[in-house]
């Protein structure tokens, strides 16, 4: 089978590749190395996968290619390029979001439409498109309202995908991800930031108390969910996929970083950032009747996995 991932060098579609590959699949990957984050990083992603054989990597802008070119002959579409971040999002910086997250999904929607061969297309989606809710765990029928332009891009991509399925019958699934961490992860997320400024000996600014919560999602059990969902999945389908055990508290994950590291730091505790939730907590029940998914990594031995790898860079 042929796959092609988008975002191929950023940190889930580099694990991905890397699972199909494992499992001697046929892997196109597409990246423009945006300069959100270090193009180092993105590199070290892919450096094992390009010196395979069934890998090929093209580095382009996919606005810019013939995308219909692109798909010819791809059996599985795995969505995972677009322009991260919720305390970026707002202000002009939008455009980014418009162009990278609503408008690439549509001109890609748009050449899976004229695919014969596609046999499903799975879109990365945002637990963001939930807003700030109370009413929790967070089921696929909440009511949907985003606190962030990110989360309204997000969701709009969700709207594409279930437009082109209803009128052109493109076989597109969303999955909501919540919270992944693990080996890849970008910058300027949590973990990676509070790991490296515990390995660094930085400080460590928390926006807010630290007693919201997310239900975080181990980097591997995110790239099974993609593999099974393009396996089993409905077209038409949204799909929560959410991590082992209940919502953890920033305060406690932190603490737990500490143990791992066994190291101390300062920590600065500031204003909450527009855009932000209070919890996140994700019902997978759905996501156990339709792809016989189940988180297999616990937090702790996640965390540890993400501290090991981070520490070959930092330290």
């Amino acid at each position: 089978m042929k796959h092609l991932v988008t975002g191929a060098a950023g940190f889930i579609g580099s694990n991905i590749a890397k699972e199909l590959i494992k499992n001697e699949e046929e892997v196109i990957g597409v990246d423009c190395f945006t300069d959100y984050y270090s193009r180092d990083l993105k590199e070290r992603n892919i450096k094992e996968l390009k010196n395979n054989s069934n890998f090929k990597f093209i580095e382009a802008d996919l606005l810019k290619m013939n995308l219909n070119e692109l798909l010819d002959k791809v059996d599985y579409v795995y969505h995972q390029a677009a322009q991260a971040g919720v305390r970026s999002s707002w202000g002009k910086d939008f455009e980014i979001y418009s162009r990278n997250n609503i408008l690439l999904t549509q001109k890609l929607l748009e050449a899976a439409r004229k695919s014969k061969e596609l046999k499903k297309f799975v879109y990365a989606s945002s637990s963001s498109v939930y807003g700030d809710t109370d009413k929790l765990p967070m089921q696929e029928n909440n009511r949907l309202q985003p606190v962030s332009p990110y989360g309204v891009s997000k969701l709009a991509g969700e709207n594409l995908c279930y437009l082109y399925y209803k009128n052109f019958k493109v076989p597109a699934v969303s999955l909501r991800y919540f919270t992944v961490y693990g080996e890849g992860q970008r910058p300027d997320m949590a973990f990676h930031i509070f790991i490296r400024a515990f390995l660094k000996g930085e400080k460590i600014n928390i926006f807010g108390d630290g007693k919201q919560s997310r239900n975080f999602t181990y980097v591997s059990d995110i790239v099974r969910a993609n593999i099974l969902a393009a396996e089993k999945a409905p077209a038409g389908a949204i799909i929560n996929i959410g991590g082992a055990g209940e919502g953890i508290k920033l305060n406690e994950a932190i603490e737990l970083i500490q143990e791992l590291t066994n190291m101390k730091t300062e920590i600065i505790y500031t204003d909450k950032v527009k855009g932000d939730v209070k919890h996140t907590s994700a019902d997978i029940s759905k996501a156990e009747k339709l792809l016989g998914y189940s988180p297999a990594v616990k937090f702790k031995t996640g965390l540890s996995k993400e501290v090991k790898w981070l520490k070959s860079i930092y330290s």
